[in-house]
């Protein structure tokens, strides 16, 4: 049978380890997340973020960081990925030896100082420099910009100054500039402008989005990213996630169903989706809860049918 996958370069990085379960009140232990991190690894994810170094009073869940990174080790196939907001954050990185690296700023004043507790344009100024800090140390870092395409507190941010900010950190050699829709604010029109803006100004430098579903418009804008030429994205099994400081954020893009999407038009993930589902379902059980992520329940039905 022919293949009819197109060989795209396509990358989609799992955060729900991270961004899936900051803002859960269910404390899940070092095993735990071992258990999801190998499922995850299992299905084929290529690059999972599995935590963040901040202040274990505010975001106790990512509390272990530090622990389950060195427990999990180096890894051969998987990229292990961590988020790092300040100095603090890049020492326990370096620390514990973490290779791939996020290290984020807001593009809104007011989410930089819920999130990080300054000013925005003091932020970036010490995060470029923390940058360069870390590519001495041979880190593989990734810029964030969070709140890139509107910020619920703020409203609509200028796509100049996100310009502006993705420059400064294209100059100290990251490798890669993250967008990040933190308050889910995106739509098509506005990701194919912004994409469009930071891929001609920095067309040797990859380009991800962060995307979250607030709204709906997830996985259209996903893909309208795709459209834009973007290849990397963050996803987060069973659409978990969310901001602990922007009320009302939904979770990011269920990795699912960005898979199933992907996949069913023909281009390559990398990821096979029936063992990604045993993920869901290890999360569903252990929270007791049935998700956003759609494929899973879409499979059941298909399943059910069938034995019918």
């Amino acid at each position: 049978m022919q293949n009819t996958h197109q060989q795209t370069g396509l990358l989609l990085e799992d955060e729900v380890l991270r961004d899936g379960l900051q803002i859960e009140p269910q404390l899940f232990t070092v095993e735990q997340k071992i258990e999801l991190f190998n499922l995850l690894k299992k299905a084929g994810i290529k690059r999972i973020q599995v935590g963040s170094f901040v202040d274990p009073k505010k975001v106790p869940q990512m509390a272990d960081s530090d622990e389950f990174i060195r427990t999990l080790g180096k890894q051969k196939e998987t990229v292990i990925s961590a988020l790092i907001l300040n100095k603090k954050g890049l020492d326990r990185a370096l620390a514990c030896a973490v290779p791939h690296v996020s290290m984020s700023v807001s593009m809104s004043d007011a989410h930089s100082r819920k999130n990080g507790g300054r000013p925005a344009a003091e932020a970036l100024v010490s995060m470029v420099d923390l940058i360069k800090n870390a590519r001495a140390q041979a880190l593989e870092v990734r810029a964030g910009l969070q709140s890139a395409f509107g910020c619920v507190y703020e409203g609509a941010i200028p796509e100049g100054a996100v310009l502006a900010a993705a420059e400064k950190m294209a100059s100290v050699g990251v490798n890669e500039i993250n967008l990040a829709d933190s308050s889910g604010l995106a739509t098509p029109a506005s990701i194919r402008s912004l994409v469009g803006l930071v891929r001609r100004e920095f067309p040797a430098t990859r380009l991800s989005l962060h995307l979250h579903d607030t709204r709906g418009l997830g996985l259209v804008n996903l893909f309208s990213g795709y459209e834009a030429g973007v290849r990397v994205f963050d996803v987060c099994t069973g659409g978990l996630g969310g901001c602990p400081f922007i009320k009302g954020a939904a979770g990011n893009v269920p990795t699912e169903d960005a898979v199933n999407m992907f996949e069913s038009m023909g281009i390559d993930t990398g990821i096979e989706l029936q063992t990604l589902i045993g993920a869901v379902g290890f999360l569903e059980k252990t929270l007791n809860r049935t998700l956003p992520g759609r494929m899973r329940r879409v499979l059941q039905f298909q399943q059910s049918c069938h034995v019918a």
